[in-house]
């Protein structure tokens, strides 16, 4: 593993644990527990930077006949992510490993749950009938990722990217997901301003972890989430 790799993997096991402990907080003060000023910023300290994200062409997320597929088939358990080949798909897994008082049918699938919600600061009640109250987000966009290089890696490290369960995935609130799309930092922050500390160190730790640069803007706007840190 490399340095790069393994300070992300170190990061982000700090801020699952930080996340898991704060309960949901509405204010714009940084959450109890939440990453370091000098954390984001070593953070920004490593992280490529680019001008602007480009436009290379090619992104097909889907994966039916005549689609790109270009990121493997969606939370597929065929993979060498975190996770991969235990039996359960990685929406599955994120949802057990994130919400609290998990029900499940069967091995795998969650049918219940509470998340303590880090984009809005609320808790939302996760029901299998209304799933897409709960949504999983991938913090590095895909399409971000796509025109930023992942274009230029193989069908199997996008893949580990889009089921990376410790690294790039956060189950949260759907309407925020949608909200936030294939939205970077430079023009997307969560709603909970408590969380903006949390969302940075997030962000940048998948960008160090898998060697992906960060816009000029990302770059100015975190570097003013970090000022507000503790």
């Amino acid at each position: 593993m490399s340095p790069l790799r393994s300070l992300g993997v170190a990061v982000v096991a700090l801020l699952t644990v930080v996340l898991a402990a704060c309960a949901p907080l509405r204010g714009d003060a940084p959450a109890p527990g939440s990453p370091a000023r000098t954390s984001v910023e070593e953070l920004l300290a490593r992280v490529r930077m680019v001008d602007a994200r480009g436009k290379p062409g090619g992104y097909e997320r889907g994966c039916k006949p005549g689609q790109g597929c270009v990121f493997g088939a969606a939370w597929s358990d065929d993979t060498d992510a975190p996770d991969g080949h235990d039996g359960c798909g990685t929406r599955d897994n994120v949802l057990a490993q994130q919400l609290r008082d998990v029900v499940k049918r069967g091995n795998c699938v969650v049918v219940g749950g509470v998340l303590a919600d880090a984009y809005t600061g609320t808790e939302i009640t996760f029901t299998k009938a209304d799933a897409g109250a709960v949504q999983i987000d991938h913090v590095f966009p895909l399409a971000a990722a796509w025109d930023l290089g992942a274009n230029a890696w193989s069908l199997a490290r996008r893949a580990r990217f889009a089921n990376d369960t410790v690294v790039n995935l956060l189950a949260v609130s759907g309407r925020a997901n949608q909200d936030k799309g294939d939205k970077t930092p430079g023009s997307w922050l969560p709603p909970a301003g408590s969380s903006h500390c949390f969302y940075a160190a997030k962000y940048l730790t998948v960008a160090v972890s898998y060697d992906l640069p960060i816009t000029a803007a990302d770059r100015a706007r975190l570097a003013e989430v970090a000022k507000g840190c503790p």
